[in-house]
């Protein structure tokens, strides 16, 4: 018996960890479907399971992926990727991340991933201060959110 729980566990994580999707964001200078849409990640909002990954892929120059503090839920996986260069997350809290490229915040690059169907966080996330053009985008993300 003491050989089969340790047994079970470990079943119970392999197959989780095979069951897990990768995910892919775009790091981008212009929306591929509207060239108006400057500095944006595609998609810029996701909704993923628990222990999927996201890859911020680094497409164009002069941009990163980081986690925004007082974005993500309590005990959230924080990340801060270098400029230039992709970044995978892989998600083992539920909950909604908040993410900015730190040189373009203030032009509005930004995005969200949802964690699974826990939203609890979504009003510490909606009272988070942002510049008015990321504000814009994360209102829009909101209203997705909310719909479902």
């Amino acid at each position: 018996m003491k050989i089969l729980l340790p047994l079970a566990v470990l079943g119970s994580l392999l197959a989780t960890s095979a069951l897990a999707e990768t995910y892919e964001v775009q790091m981008l200078n212009k929306h591929p479907e509207n060239a108006k849409q400057r500095m944006v990640f595609v998609p810029n909002f996701l909704q993923v399971e628990l222990g999927d990954t996201v890859t911020f892929k680094s497409v164009d120059k002069g941009h990163n992926s980081q986690s925004i503090k007082g974005m993500i839920p309590e005990g959230g996986d924080v990340w801060k990727g270098k400029m230039n260069q992709d970044v995978s997350v892989t998600f083992t809290i539920e909950g909604l991340y908040g993410y900015k490229c730190l040189p373009h915040f203030g032009m509005g690059m930004v995005g969200m991933v949802q964690v699974g169907d826990d939203t609890s966080n979504l009003e510490a996330v909606k009272a988070k201060k942002a510049p008015p053009k990321s504000k814009a985008v994360f209102n829009a993300i909101y209203e997705q959110i909310e719909a479902e």
